[in-house]
């Protein structure tokens, strides 16, 4: 796992020659990219001062402990990613949201917007297209190192009951983003039945430890000598929908 520092990136920045310039790519490496790298870089920061709060973001706003305004954009990013707001806590309010061309659904604080690394002021979260931009985002790298790659859209995330923080995959290119473990034997000759690895997530995760999520200014690592095999796979990530969630429902 080799970090790739850039500086602060902003709006219209070639993100393709930054990250040329500060790593030699080699044939069969796998990029992990923050999401909101990305979304810097394509303009999608909201400024905060052109938002009108409603009555209901207000609300959200006292309950959540987060600005009217950020509240606001969170229930205007939730409507625009096909959403829906399951509940709050004292630092977020939580989402429930089905982007179109996604499969399932995804559980994140705040429809993805966050207020970390980025200017006083503004909101920031995903691409407003994460499929165009790791398909855009990997040709590019491509045709300019001269080598296939693999490409993963990151974002960092809390898992329920656990502490810290981790990172899951948005979109990825260039391989599957799971890997079927159905069928196979265990150590004790059992087959397996339910198990699938999670192989963008743990490439995600794998990222954001030599990445971070301070002012390290490290918004993409390589991933080398993994052993993954490369395919045309090229999407969202799947998520699963509720009702064959292990979590969501007891008996």
């Amino acid at each position: 796992m080799l970090p790739v520092a850039t500086g602060i990136l902003k709006k219209g920045d070639d993100l393709t020659a930054i990250l040329a310039k500060n790593m030699k790519l080699e044939e069969g490496d796998i990029i992990v990219i923050s999401s909101k790298a990305i979304a810097t870089i394509e303009g999608a920061a909201i400024d905060l001062s052109t938002i009108r709060p409603t009555d209901e973001a207000k609300s959200w706003a006292r309950r959540s402990g987060r600005s009217p305004a950020f509240s606001q954009a969170v229930l205007d990013e939730t409507a625009r990613l096909h959403g829906r707001i399951t509940g709050g806590s004292t630092q977020a309010i939580l989402t429930e949201l089905k982007p179109a061309g996604f499969t399932g659904v995804l559980l994140v604080p705040n429809a993805g917007l966050d207020q970390s690394n980025i200017a006083e002021g503004e909101a920031i979260g995903w691409p407003l297209d994460p499929v165009a931009s790791v398909r855009t985002l990997r040709k590019a790298l491509q045709e300019r190192a001269g080598v296939r790659l693999g490409l993963v859209i990151s974002d960092s995330n809390c898992t329920p009951r656990r502490w810290g923080v981790t990172a899951f995959a948005l979109a990825c290119s260039g391989f599957h983003p799971l890997s079927s473990q159905i069928g196979r034997k265990d150590l004790f000759d059992r087959p397996l039945t339910i198990t699938q690895e999670a192989v963008a997530d743990q490439l995600a995760t794998a990222g954001n430890a030599v990445m971070g999520n301070a002012d390290q200014a490290t918004p993409a690592a390589v991933i080398r000598d993994h052993g993954i095999a490369f395919t045309d796979f090229e999407g969202w990530v799947p998520g699963i929908d509720p009702k064959e969630d292990l979590f969501q429902n007891g008996w």
